[in-house]
């Protein structure tokens, strides 16, 4: 029964293919059993940017699990993430890194990653970006245009930027959702959650849920639907 609830929460996944590229051997080991966990066959490992680069034009995977790390020494990986996207433009990409700065994680974005991940982070958090990035069960509607403006906070420069992860915490958190179970919808951990909040109330130059929900209401968020709650019912929240 085991397997087969492994095996459900993985279909998007299943019969995928990957490379993983990552300068730490143990980090790239780990990576790969999470990715054979979801039924993503791994075609190689490398650890410098040029061997895998070679290895996804050799393999064309349909995953890259990529080293994003911000020392100058490994900082090339944002390199490979840019040269795999252009050479396989279809490609799902995960960036693994241990920094949680803000502008560095935008940077791995803008870089063309799909998602990043904290390389401290359990391995959940990276099982649920691989799936996320194969077949998203959560999805959020287009940034509306905020209305009634007069009303909106003074600080507001920083809300184009939100990412649509942090879209869907703050619509959760504006529906009187726990951070427990924000990340039993998200399918993170509530370190994770943490850490989307922190960015969000900085962005919108807000302190505290309160004041981001007052926000989240003003913009119509609460006006358009939510994680389902299929999705809450199916990770037993």
């Amino acid at each position: 029964m085991a397997s087969e609830a492994v095996a459900t929460r993985g279909r998007a996944s299943v019969q995928s293919t990957a490379v993983i590229v990552d300068h730490d051997p143990l980090i790239a080991l780990g990576a790969e059993q999470v990715a054979r966990r979801l039924g993503v066959s791994v075609l190689g490992k490398a650890t410098t940017v040029r061997n895998g680069l070679e290895l996804v034009r050799r393999h064309r995977p349909k995953l890259l699990i990529v080293d994003a790390e911000r020392d100058d020494v490994h900082a090339d990986g944002l390199v490979l993430i840019r040269e795999a996207r252009e050479c396989v433009s279809e490609l799902k990409i995960v960036a693994l890194g241990r920094s949680s700065d803000p502008d560095w994680i935008q940077r791995a974005f803008n870089s063309g990653a799909d998602a990043y991940v904290l390389k401290s982070a359990h391995p959940d958090d990276l099982a649920s970006a691989i799936r996320q990035a194969f077949d998203h069960s959560v999805y959020f509607p287009v940034y509306p245009e905020p209305r009634e403006t007069s009303r909106l906070p003074p600080v507001q420069n920083g809300a184009s930027k939100l990412t649509a992860r942090e879209l869907e915490v703050l619509q959760l958190v504006a529906e009187g959702a726990s951070n427990s179970r924000i990340a039993k919808a998200l399918w993170v951990t509530e370190q994770t959650v943490k850490f989307h909040l922190t960015n969000v109330y900085r962005k919108l130059g807000v302190t505290n849920r309160t004041e981001a929900s007052r926000w989240a209401d003003l913009q119509g968020l609460l006006e358009r639907p939510s994680v389902p709650e299929a999705n809450l019912r199916a990770v037993g929240a």
